[in-house]
């Protein structure tokens, strides 16, 4: 396994932007395809992004389609969430994952290695 360390979150005002960095350790994250969760106050944890080991296909949630962009360095073997536009409703505990896996995933079961996850919050 990897092991993962989030960083970048904060306060932001509806519209700002804000910078995730997901820092991997132990075995190199270029093996590996990587995601960003998210869980809000009394919500179940939902998928937002998803990357693949060499950083070339991503995919993302619907929600933030247009405002978020995963990246991935895998000489830094770091992975990042560029968010943009940000809303209210974006206001979460962002948590990064990897998969010993080539392939994007979305599902938290395909993922075997979790951050501790960084609080993002978004005021109106």
């Amino acid at each position: 396994q990897v092991q993962l360390v989030e960083s970048g979150g904060g306060l932001v005002q509806a519209g700002g932007s804000l910078r995730l960095s997901c820092a991997a350790s132990g075995r190199t994250s270029s093996s590996y395809a990587m995601g960003w969760f998210r869980q809000a106050p009394g919500k179940d944890r939902e998928f937002v992004t998803a990357i693949n080991w060499s950083g070339r296909s991503t995919y993302y949630a619907d929600s933030v389609k247009g405002r978020f962009t995963i990246s991935k360095d895998n000489v830094k073997n770091t992975m990042y969430l560029q968010m943009n536009s940000l809303k209210p409703e974006d206001t979460a505990v962002y948590y990064c994952a990897a998969r010993s896996a080539f392939a994007i995933a979305t599902q938290e079961g395909d993922f075997n290695s979790w951050g501790q996850g960084t609080q993002v919050t978004v005021s109106s």
